[in-house]
């Protein structure tokens, strides 16, 4: 129920085991986000060699973060250190201690 932070763009593809893979088109995304008025933006490690395609200037002005590792997306785009906490349901609450038996008064026989 954490958004992602709104200074954030990311892309890239990713595996059932987690792993970021590389996708096309950095230079157009990165710029795009740029223009949008982000200041960060998580790419698939393996496109590191597209950076040289992207202005210096833009470079400069945005942090650029590479990863091959979904947990650390993770981290990045919901600001947290236990990603794995992120995605568990909060335990449920604690059942208040049962109240001690009523005494049960006795009745006068006649």
């Amino acid at each position: 129920d954490k958004p992602v932070a709104s200074d954030l763009a990311m892309t890239g593809e990713i595996t059932l085991r987690g792993k970021v893979l590389p996708v096309g088109g950095i230079k157009e995304k990165v710029l795009a986000a740029a223009r949008s008025g982000l200041k960060r933006v998580i790419l698939p490690a393996r496109n590191e060699k597209d950076l040289e395609d992207i202005p210096e200037q833009v470079r400069r002005d945005m942090q650029i973060i590479f990863t091959d590792s979904f947990d650390e997306v993770l981290k990045l785009a919901l600001g947290t250190d236990d990603s794995k906490q992120s995605t568990k349901p909060p335990p449920p609450p604690a059942e208040p201690p049962p109240s001690p038996p009523k005494k049960r008064q006795r009745q006068a026989t006649p």
